[in-house]
Parts: structure tokens; C-alpha cells; sequence
């Protein structure tokens, strides 16, 4: 019983009662940007619905003056060097959680779920319209939605002459493994070059075209990781014993580590510009620079929480702990990508498997796809 008690509360309460405080979280960032809203944000729509911004943009029938807003709020919210620092931070942050959604979406038991296996619209909704509340109602409930799936399965068993223990994913040992090895390349080169390399741009120009080019990340990572994964899998179509393989990443120190470099060295030299700005640089923030940062602020801190909570219901609260004091170290992205490190570790204690060929019978482990589960089983093996 007192094991049990220490379960994280996935494996203890339904979705119906672990998706209220991401509802409630979704109710307190939409009042909080109402309270904290004021006549500037307002005032970039008008000056975009008169045509007298970015007039290239603006005049663009329909979608002109929504992309024109979109566009002119992030670079205010650019337009001074305190701005930079943060904004820094922050993309850092989005950065990490784009490499651990895309990671998600490359593990095998997660192919059930759409939302979770092709999460590209649910980022670009993010982006362009939804921010923090995406997260708090949709895209945190479906991973919550999931785990239960997979409890549930595990108890019962697979439904006789449905589909058995060996093509569910609900079950077999290889069930938490990335698809292909391929993928270990693909998802840190498509950050690097469809995220990371767009947010450096537009931090650094703060122009119309490259902010333009960052809202449509989701775009470019997808298309990316998918160009790059078919490319080594079409080139080394004959090394079978590797590339076409699945792997248990965070069993692999090598392949883990190439996965989170990006955000980490990202996270890790923003949080040092933000420290070094607050105590050696003066506040140069104008009015309308305050008013658009203020409310990317409030959408990412809302994020934050929303996270923090997730890997608490699915690892506890010592790994949640983990993160937040990994975050205020390194960075919040830094602190995300180790805590889910540490996250899977807690889901999948007796995970021992590095590659393991796709349908493959026996793990070093030395466990059957077949044998049954039991309370004991990890959450997600």
C-alpha cells in the first residue's frame, strides 16, 4: 500500500480529475492577460488595419493584417537590449519543449495518438493563435489521455482476436523506444535548423522577413526531421542492424546526448545573458516594448507551470522538484530537458535495452514481449 500511495498520480486518479488544474491554469492565464492588457497591444491591429505598418504585409488581402500584428508585436516585443535577453530565454524554453514533444512523438507507444505522434498543427495553433492555452487544453490533456490508455491496457491485457502483444504498442519492451535510430539525427538537426537557426535570426535582425519565417517553425522542423530521417534511411537502407532499428534513448549516453545538446547549450548561454543584462545593464525597455513582452512573459510562465505539473502527474514530485532547481541553475529549457531525462527514468526503472531491432522477441532484460503486466510493471515499458 505505502508503494502504491508513492505512485505519481497518473497511475492513481482518472483523466477527468488530472485535467482540472490544467483547465484552472487555462482560466488564470486568460485572466491574467486580460488584466494585464492595456491600449498598445490594441493599437499595433489598428496601425496594421490602416495599412500603416509593414505595407508589403499589411495589404495582403484577408491574412495581411493579422500577420502584420503577429509579425510587428514580436518585433516590439525585440526592440531593446533587456527585450533581447529575455526573449532569449524564452526561446530557449520553446526550444527544449519542441525537442521533447518531438521526441514524444518519435516514441513508439505514442503512435495511437495523432495529436501526439504528428503534433505539427497543435504547435503552429500554438504559435500563431492559442499560446498557452494549446498547451493547458489540449496538448498536456492528450499525454495524460494516453498514459491512462496504457495503464488501463497493461491491466487488462490486449482484447483477444483484436490485436496481440506483439504489433501493440501498448505493450512489448520496445514500447518507450524512439521508431528508428535514424531519428536521433534528424530531431536535433530539424531543431537546429528549422528553430533554432529562425530564432537566432530573428533575434538578431528583428526584421519583418525573418520574424515572418520564425512563426512558421512547426513547418520547417517537421519537413526537416522527415527529409533528414528518409535520407539515412534510403542511404543505409542495408545496415539493418542499425539505422532501421528502434532505440531506447535514454539508455544510450551517446545518442542522448546528441538529442539534448541543442537546448541545453541554448538554455545555458541565454540564462547567463539574462543574468548578466539584470546586473549589468540598465532596463531599456520603451512602452510598447513592455506592454507586447509582458504578455509573452505571462503565456510562457503559464506554459511553464502547465509542464512542471505534467512531469509531476507522470514522475512525482522529486522529478519535478529536479527540474525547477535544474531551471533556475541552467535555464528553464535546461531544467525541462533534464527533468525529462529524469522523468523517464522514473516511468521505466527496469529499462535496460539500448537498440532493439523493431519487433524483436528479447531485451538484455530478458523479459517476452508476451509476459503479461502486473501492478508492478513500470508505467510505460
Amino acid at each position: 500500500m505505502d508503494g502504491l500511495s508513492r505512485r505519481p498520480p497518473v497511475h492513481r486518479f482518472s483523466l477527468q480529475y488530472l485535467v482540472i488544474i490544467p483547465v484552472l491554469l487555462a482560466v488564470a492565464t486568460g485572466l491574467s492577460l486580460f488584466l494585464h492588457s492595456d491600449t498598445n497591444v490594441p493599437m499595433l491591429y489598428s496601425q496594421c488595419h490602416a495599412r500603416s505598418r509593414i505595407s508589403w504585409l499589411s495589404h495582403i488581402p484577408v491574412i495581411g493584417a493579422p500577420s502584420c500584428f503577429l509579425v510587428s508585436f514580436f518585433q516590439e516585443a525585440l526592440a531593446s537590449a533587456r527585450s533581447f535577453a529575455v526573449m532569449s530565454v524564452i526561446l530557449s524554453f520553446v526550444g527544449a519543449l519542441l525537442t521533447v514533444s518531438t521526441v514524444e512523438a518519435a516514441r513508439i507507444c505514442n503512435g495511437p495518438n495523432v495529436l501526439i505522434a504528428y503534433p505539427t498543427g497543435a504547435w503552429l495553433v500554438f504559435n500563431l493563435l492559442g499560446g498557452a492555452i494549446v498547451w493547458e487544453v489540449v496538448i498536456i490533456p492528450a499525454f495524460f489521455h494516453r498514459s491512462r490508455e496504457i495503464i488501463t491496457a497493461r491491466k487488462q491485457g490486449p482484447v483477444a482476436g483484436v490485436q496481440g502483444r506483439a504489433t501493440d504498442p501498448t505493450f512489448g519492451e520496445a514500447m518507450r523506444h524512439i521508431g528508428r535510430v535514424a531519428e536521433v539525427v534528424a530531431i536535433p538537426t530539424a531543431v537546429a535548423l528549422g528553430y533554432v537557426l529562425p530564432s537566432v535570426l530573428m533575434l538578431v535582425l528583428d526584421k519583418p522577413v525573418p520574424i515572418l519565417i520564425w512563426l512558421f517553425f512547426p513547418v520547417w522542423v517537421s519537413l526537416l526531421r522527415q527529409a533528414v530521417r528518409e535520407i539515412i534511411l534510403v542511404l543505409l537502407r542495408d545496415d539493418e542492424s542499425w539505422w532501421h532499428t528502434s532505440i531506447h534513448l535514454e539508455s544510450n549516453r551517446l545518442a542522448l546526448a546528441a538529442m539534448y545538446a541543442v537546448p541545453i547549450v541554448c538554455s545555458v548561454l541565454s540564462h547567463g545573458l539574462l543574468i548578466w543584462s539584470l546586473l549589468a545593464q540598465a532596463d531599456d525597455r520603451k512602452e510598447m516594448t513592455r506592454a507586447t513582452l509582458k504578455f509573452i512573459v505571462i503565456d510562457v510562465f503559464y506554459i511553464g507551470l502547465t509542464v512542471l505539473y505534467w512531469i509531476f502527474v507522470e514522475a512525482g514530485c522529486k522529478v519535478a522538484l529536479i527540474t525547477l532547481g535544474a531551471g533556475v541553475v541552467l535555464g528553464p529549457g535546461a531544467g525541462l530537458c533534464i527533468g525529462f531525462i529524469c522523468r523517464e527514468n522514473t516511468i521505466n526503472p527496469h529499462q535496460s535495452v539500448t537498440v532493439v531491432a523493431v519487433g524483436s522477441r528479447r531485451s538484455s532484460g530478458g523479459l517476452e514481449q508476451g509476459s503479461p503486466p502486473s501492478e508492478e510493471s513500470p508505467l510505460l515499458r
